[in-house]
């Protein structure tokens, strides 16, 4: 409730608070379901595994 009170405040009806607060919502749902399926996309991709290995490998170097 204090929630929608602060968003009613930039002068938003209630209703059309709650609907930015669900479209929001919904954003970063999808945001999270493209980063998952983008995250598991490149685990399953060897020739980036590798690469990924490589780079580390090569600042453990310049680190040391």
């Amino acid at each position: 409730m204090r929630a929608l009170a602060q968003l009613a405040t930039t002068g938003l009806s209630r209703s059309a608070a709650i609907r930015a607060a669900l479209m929001t919502a919904a954003a970063r749902l999808r945001d999270r379901e493209n980063l998952a399926t983008e995250a598991a996309s490149l685990e399953a991709d060897e020739h980036d595994r590798a690469e990924t290995r490589a780079v580390a490998e090569l600042m453990e170097q310049l680190r040391a």
